[in-house]
């Protein structure tokens, strides 16, 4: 009905409806045993159910009685009046105690409910006693049984719509914790993403401009005496301008390099030693050792990037004479070693800055680093000023059924 407060204990609409019915059926009940002369005076009767039908009428149309205890205490109390004038003059009230145990035990909650509905069923059970002139067990018993079912059920429904109401909070907070979730694993995924381009940036586009401005510069000394010579580092140039295009296009697409779309590691280290070779003028020479056996793809990128970016370091920044490429086969394990007789740096001044490359921000040790850790590996450096620089990687490699 109208007059529960929907915020504590909301009824269905079916429910309020069918109390409505109730309350109304008893009342002309009442009046229609009367008028059949089997109820008590038909004035009286009459006068006495048509005040309490006004009062309960009034109930769900005052907005108050649904917010406040107080206003729905008064209501209650003026109702419970109207009710006594009905118990006085027929005993055919007594059957609306029932519709008023619920409305005693929704609007005025626990206590002060429990405390009504004593009061309404001993009420009845005086109210009946005194029509029958007679004290007897018989009398209570309807008026308990009612005050006992209609408590069991109200306090029952509040405690599933209590339990409703927490499962419905937990669900809320659980669609929320999944939204943080998603949007933190959306932000992860971008930076990961991220960190991923800049190291293949770093990796391939950097280090490959780099290349071709060495011969672009080489070229320009050549000339014009040299034209030949000079449009020998123009063509390395261009060659390495296609296969940095080509890098670009797999990097984005996150594709194997192209190196490795054919060869093995082995293979495309050999040629990665030629070509610095050739377009820097640096002896880059390679050494495999152990049982040569074919890497997983992810291990494969990340030593070839490792060692285009250390070559690219040397080439750049170690004025060196002559660098070693060495590739290492163990049980479960593979290494990577890049060596250089060049000047060298202070590797603790370097970390304290992020890094060694000239231009680049310092992402050439950090990105090393990163790729080693991302599989389960390690990095190590060792360097001091003047006596030249040794990058060691060192990844586990997974066993058959992690491999699968």
């Amino acid at each position: 009905m109208a007059t529960e407060r929907s915020r504590t204990t909301p009824v269905a609409r079916v429910l309020q409806v069918c109390l409505h019915l109730l309350v109304a059926g008893l009342l002309a009940l009442a009046v229609v045993r009367a008028l059949a002369g089997r109820g008590g005076d038909p004035a009286a009767v009459t006068a006495a159910a048509t005040a309490m039908a006004a009062v309960y009428a009034a109930g769900p149309l005052i907005a108050a009685v649904g917010r406040s205890r107080r206003a729905a205490g008064l209501w209650l109390a003026l109702l419970g009046v109207t009710w006594v004038g009905v118990l006085v003059v027929t005993q055919d009230g007594v059957w609306l105690a029932f519709p008023l145990y619920f409305l005693e035990l929704h609007l005025l909650g626990r206590r002060a409910g429990l405390v009504a509905v004593a009061l309404t069923a001993g009420a009845a059970i005086v109210a009946y006693s005194a029509h029958q002139h007679t004290v007897s067990v018989a009398p209570a018993i309807g008026p308990l049984l009612g005050a006992a079912v209609a408590t069991a059920t109200v306090l029952g429904y509040q405690a599933l719509y209590r339990e409703s109401e927490e499962r419905r909070r937990l669900i809320d907070e659980l669609t929320a914790a999944r939204a943080d979730l998603a949007a933190a694993h959306h932000a992860a995924g971008v930076l990961a993403e991220r960190e991923r381009l800049a190291r293949e940036i770093h990796d391939t586009l950097a280090q490959s401009l780099s290349s071709i401005q060495l011969l672009l510069r080489a070229a320009q000394r050549a000339l014009p005496d040299r034209t030949e010579a000079a449009a020998e580092y123009v063509e390395q140039a261009r060659q390495a301008a296609q296969d940095n295009l080509a890098e670009a296009r797999r990097f984005v697409r996150a594709l194997t390099p192209p190196d490795l779309e054919s060869d093995t590691l082995p293979v495309a280290l050999e040629r990665l030693c030629a070509t610095t070779t050739a377009r820097s003028g640096l002896p880059v020479r390679l050494h495999v050792s152990g049982e040569r056996v074919r890497l997983p793809v992810p291990h494969e990128v990340a030593l070839l990037r490792i060692a285009q970016s250390a070559l690219g370091n040397t080439v750049r920044h170690a004025g060196a004479t002559r660098a070693e490429v060495t590739l290492s086969f163990m049980a479960g394990e593979v290494a990577l070693d890049v060596v250089d007789d060049g000047a060298g740096f202070d590797p603790a001044a370097a970390g304290a800055r992020g890094g060694t490359d000239e231009g680049d921000g310092g992402f050439g040790l950090p990105s090393m680093r990163a790729r080693a850790r991302a599989l389960g590996g390690t990095f190590a450096v060792e360097s001091a000023p003047g006596e030249g620089t040794a990058l060691a990687v060192l990844l586990p490699l997974p066993d058959d059924e992690e491999a699968s």
